[in-house]
């Protein structure tokens, strides 16, 4: 049983690095291992929240022959991901910079949180306090007032 779950969690471990098809595979090791870690970098647009090096899809694949392409002909790592964004824009990145176009994308949640602060703090203030019941009615007060007495009284 311990060895079907380590095997199971190996192969869930492994799933990513079946992306990348074996014709894929440039055979400088150098070149292979720079073009993982762009394509580690770069979404797929297909999937959006996958990598194109984890992401089964024809574009991701298509994506990945570009980078191997770019790096074979002898581009740098900043030059492959310039040529990949002037394609397919800012998107593509899986971290996008930090400008005026993408200033939503990073100050979304920042601004989501803030308001649903103030939201539930509005929220707190405008609830009005339970009200506090008198849960004894006055016959009953008297009766529990006259069982004191007589209790003081022994």
């Amino acid at each position: 049983m311990r060895r079907a779950v380590f095997i199971l969690i190996g192969l869930i471990l492994a799933a990513p690095a079946v992306a990348v098809e074996p014709n894929e595979i440039l055979k400088d090791p150098a070149l292979e291992a720079r073009a993982r870690d762009i394509s580690r970098e770069l979404r797929c647009l297909v999937c959006q929240n996958q990598s194109i090096d984890d992401s089964n899809a024809d574009l991701a694949r298509d994506l990945r022959v570009i980078v191997r392409e770019r790096l074979s002909a002898g581009d740098t790592d900043e030059q492959v991901f310039k040529y990949v964004v002037s394609r397919y824009g800012d998107f593509v990145l899986l971290r996008p910079p930090v400008k005026s176009s993408t200033l939503v994308l990073w100050g979304a949640p920042v601004g989501l949180l803030v308001l649903g602060i103030i939201g539930l703090a509005i929220w707190y203030r405008r609830r009005e306090p339970p009200e506090k019941e008198d849960s004894l009615t006055e016959e009953e007060r008297a009766r529990l007032d006259a069982l004191l007495k007589a209790e003081d009284g022994k």
